[in-house]
């Protein structure tokens, strides 16, 4: 299937297929659970809340209208988790679970809190480590150890260039395509 120019949510909307599905899983499922237990519920839950968001996205994922504003998708997902987290609390512990447990989810409907904004950057770092993964079987190791000297440990072109034995235009081709497909492969996913 070719997966180049159209994004995973766009597939799922227009034509969901298994692996996309399977994608948007492998990719949500673990952000999901990790992040659920660093906001103290025991993991077996935090599992079951992770499958209760991605049966939600599933149900609902036509209903989602990207806004053309950045973080869009991971925002409506935010809010998903929340839900499901406070639904979590309100049955299954509901004389364990302090007011303020609860009052400190219900941050993630303000954009703005400091919970919504580590929500943001927890989702990003992640989504993009996931997506660097998924593309770099699709570049040579040449092409992948350029970009990532020039992209991610910020070595300049110049010196990269002289190392691996390419000319600087070069170099800068190879960002250029990884970038490229990193936000064909994230597009509405982190943007």
């Amino acid at each position: 299937m070719d997966t180049t120019h159209i994004s995973l949510l766009e597939r799922l909307r227009s034509r969901p297929d298994e692996e996309s599905w399977r994608s948007l899983v492998e990719i949500y499922g673990p952000f999901i659970e990790r992040w659920l237990r660093h906001k103290r519920i025991p993991p077996q839950d935090a599992e079951d809340i992770s499958q209760e968001v991605l049966t939600d996205v599933h149900l609902r994922l036509q209903e989602f209208v990207h806004s053309g504003r950045t973080g869009a998708f991971r925002r409506w997902l935010g809010l998903i988790v929340y839900h499901r987290s406070v639904d979590f609390w309100r049955r299954k512990r509901p004389n364990s679970v302090s007011p303020t447990e609860i009052s400190e989810l219900s941050d993630l409907e303000d954009p703005e809190s400091r919970l919504s904004q580590q929500w943001d950057w927890d989702h990003d770092l992640y989504v993009m480590q996931r997506l660097l993964k998924q593309v770099e079987p699709e570049f040579t190791a040449t092409t992948w150890q350029a970009f990532r000297q020039i992209a991610i440990q910020e070595i300049p072109p110049t010196l990269v260039a002289a190392q691996l034995g390419l000319t600087v235009n070069a170099v800068l081709l190879a960002k250029f395509r990884v970038l490229k497909r990193l936000r064909e492969a994230g597009s509405g996913l982190i943007d």
